[in-house]
């Protein structure tokens, strides 16, 4: 009996040291700066999903100094911000930048005040904590696109080597594709962690598509979801960049610091002025500024600093100093919950998350449930007619094994009540997202007041091409649920049975278009208010080497710079944006070993 008890001490000490050594992140403190020196090298605002990685990389050259800026606080606070399933958990907090669009007229007629609510990333990593850990790339016409466009040195050929470098992949059947590398920052795991998750593919077969890797070389198809994950543990920028930059002296970090104003003189960069704890600050640039707030901060530090269009800056008061259509190139994915009840309990529940087990396989393993977003599968279609073998893809599914049932995407209370499911029901959802989006909107300062946030209007659905995108996709998604891998768990579209549509047929083109205007909602994948393009092109603010027109010492990282947004979730490309930004910064070319002959 002595020996039996023991050995239960044993057992309990190495679950403990496990849970709380092995198991959690190794996230040592940044070094933030309560002092600062007066000038640097460069001086990165912004230290999310981009800013995070070109102040990592700038800073591998000791010769240099980066100052990075963020506004929000630091990754390590809480252990949260790195358990994957809990991203939803941060939205609305004090780590969200929390932003509403202007009323919508032709979408979100099912949401409070017909906005759209956008969760922003407001600390270090940015909405790379924010996000659900999609590893998605695009298609490769998206980046051909690019080039075509006169962005030379864009094309998909170019940016692949940067994807690579920057990606350690963690599922072993792709370790050996050329499309994929091991040994990068961000690790790349997969799902797979309930049984609904074969049931997907399987499901996905059965339409008549191949099981594919959408980030090979053919994009359309089924594929368990790649994850920014690694060992469980969400692989943020600020965890896998920042975290291996820690303890440089010539990089230094100042958090709770919002950039308000960059002082430019004779088209010239000199620093950039910025409140730090309710104080005033100005810091000098020697060389240049790198801003990386994203598509809705990047343009509102611009257009304050008098980089904008001319009669919207002067309307404000503000200075011109270059006149450039920065904000008139908003583009957005949309994305809609299509829920479908089930008999069979192979999904998440609230029971399961919460049981000693699932925390005991996390904490001891980093395996499970909590080890993922809830997200196992995605499919990417080419909806329209093409008898192309590696087509464009406009519409993506992703799989979430979740009956949601709480009302954080802000639809009316009415709505609400009938949309989603009732507490403890059984079900899952395909997230339909138009990723080829023709709409258009504008992003502009409601005032010069840095404090006052942007009026973003993204013009949902303006253009009739995308509901009849969205109705092709609903097509898609009734015979999904009608394979026989999705009726063997009961699985029904009764769901979507809406009083709100009843006016017209169910499951007419009608009554998906009024569904997609109700219901629709933001991916949070906001780009392209910071085009880049040729020097000559009067749409472009940046130029292929992302350095924004007639201003020297000045650049844009970010996903503002794309001139349409890619065909998928844009964190990968934003990081891979980042990797290939700070080469050019640095003047070098990091990935001679990563090219790969396609």
């Amino acid at each position: 009996m002595d020996s039996l008890k023991s050995l239960s001490i044993v057992v309990c000490a190495f679950a403990v040291f496990y849970f709380f050594i092995v198991r959690s992140p190794s996230m040592p403190s940044v070094v933030t700066r309560t002092e600062l020196h007066k000038s640097y090298d460069y001086i990165v605002i912004g230290a999310g999903s981009a800013g995070s990685v070109v102040a990592s990389r700038l800073s591998e050259d000791p010769e240099v100094t980066v100052l990075l800026l963020e506004a929000g606080g630091d990754y390590t606070v809480n252990e949260t911000y790195h358990v994957p399933l809990h991203f939803f958990d941060l939205q609305k907090t004090n780590v969200d930048w929390e932003y509403y669009t202007v009323p919508q007229k032709q979408s979100h007629l099912g949401m409070v005040e017909n906005r759209s609510y956008w969760p922003r990333g407001k600390l270090l990593g940015g909405s790379s904590i924010f996000n659900s850990m999609q590893y998605t790339r695009g298609s490769k016409h998206d980046y051909d696109e690019w080039a075509e466009l006169g962005c030379d040195g864009w094309s998909y050929e170019d940016v692949l080597p940067y994807f690579l470098k920057l990606e350690d992949m963690r599922i072993d059947n792709l370790k050996g594709s050329k499309y994929h590398n091991v040994g990068g920052y961000i690790g790349v795991s997969t799902g797979g962690v309930t049984p609904i998750a074969d049931i997907y593919l399987k499901a996905g077969e059965e339409m008549g598509y191949k099981l594919t890797d959408y980030n090979g070389e053919i994009q359309e198809g089924w594929s368990p979801m790649q994850l920014s994950i690694r060992d469980g543990i969400r692989s943020s920028t600020s965890l896998e960049y920042l975290g291996r930059a820690i303890g440089r002296p010539n990089l230094h970090v100042a958090i709770d610091s919002l950039a308000t104003k960059i002082n430019i003189q004779n088209k010239q960069v000199k620093g950039v002025y910025f409140v730090r704890n309710g104080r005033k600050n100005y810091i000098e640039a020697k060389r240049e500024v790198i801003v990386s707030g994203g598509a809705v901060n990047s343009p509102q530090l611009l257009m304050l600093s008098g980089i904008g269009p001319k009669n919207h800056l002067d309307d404000l008061n503000i200075k011109v100093v270059a006149d450039l259509p920065v904000g008139e190139n908003l583009q957005d994915h949309l994305l809609l919950h299509t829920f479908a009840g089930i008999t069979e309990d192979v999904g998440i529940t609230p029971e399961k998350v919460n049981s000693w087990k699932t925390q005991l396989q996390y904490k001891l393993f980093g395996k499970g449930i909590l080890s993922i977003a809830g997200l196992d599968a995605t499919a990417f279609f080419c909806s329209y007619e093409t008898e192309q073998k590696d087509c464009a893809a406009d519409i993506q599914f992703m799989m979430y094994g979740v009956a949601m049932s709480d009302n954080f995407l802000c639809f009316k209370d009415e709505i609400a009540k009938e949309y989603l499911f009732p507490t403890g029901s059984l079900g899952f959802s395909t997230v339909i997202s138009l990723i080829d989006p023709k709409s258009v909107g504008t992003l502009k300062l409601k005032s010069a007041d840095p404090f006052d946030y942007p009026l973003i209007d993204p013009q949902y659905l303006t253009d009739k091409r995308d509901i009849d995108a969205y109705v092709r996709a609903f097509r898609l998604w009734e015979k999904y649920v009608s394979t026989p891998s999705m009726k063997k768990i009961g699985a029904s579209m009764d769901k979507m049975k809406l009083s709100f549509c009843s006016q017209y047929e169910f499951r007419s083109d009608d009554y998906w278009e009024c569904i997609t205007k109700h219901l629709a909602y933001t991916v949070y994948h906001p780009a392209g208010t910071c085009k880049m393009g040729r020097e000559n092109d009067p749409t472009a603010v940046v130029d292929p080497e992302l350095r924004v027109k007639g201003i020297k010492g000045l650049r844009v990282v970010d996903a503002s710079i794309m001139p349409n947004v890619i065909s998928g979730n844009t964190n990968a490309p934003v990081i891979m944006i980042a990797e290939k930004a700070s080469d050019m910064i640095r003047g070098k070319y990091t990935v001679h070993n990563l090219k790969r002959k396609l």
